[in-house]
C-alpha cells in the first residue's frame, strides 16, 4: 500500500471543508486560500483549488465578485453565500463528531 496515496487522500478528504473555513469571516481570492492553506500545511496546488471553488460556486455554497487590483488583472473575491454558511455549520458538527471517535479509537489502549 503507498502511503503517500493514502495521505492524499486524507487531505482531499477535508480540502472542501478547509476552503469554507477560510472563507468563513472574510471574503478572499484564490491566491489568499491557496496562501492560507499551505501555511497551515495543507499541501494543495491551483489546479486543485480552481475546479473546487467552480463546484462550490455552482453548488451555491460560494459566490464571487471581481475587484480590480493594483498590480495586475483583476481579482475574483470569493465568499460563502447564506446556504454556504449552514453548510460549514453542519461540516463544524460532522468534523467534531469524526474527529472524537477517531481521536478515541486512536487513542484507546489495546
Amino acid at each position: 500500500m503507498n502511503i503517500e496515496n493514502t495521505k492524499a487522500q486524507m487531505r482531499k478528504g477535508v480540502l472542501e471543508f478547509c476552503i469554507l473555513s477560510v472563507l468563513k469571516d472574510k471574503e478572499a481570492y484564490t491566491s489568499e486560500i491557496l496562501e492560507t492553506l499551505k501555511s497551515a500545511k495543507l499541501l494543495v496546488v491551483e489546479g486543485t483549488v480552481y475546479p473546487l471553488l467552480t463546484r462550490l460556486k455552482n453548488d451555491g455554497l460560494l459566490n464571487y465578485r471581481w475587484e480590480e487590483s493594483l498590480s495586475g488583472p483583476p481579482r475574483k473575491y470569493y465568499g460563502l453565500t447564506e446556504i454556504g454558511h449552514t453548510f460549514l455549520d453542519e461540516l463544524n458538527s460532522t468534523w467534531t463528531e469524526l474527529s472524537d471517535a477517531v481521536n478515541l479509537i486512536t487513542t484507546q489502549k489495546q
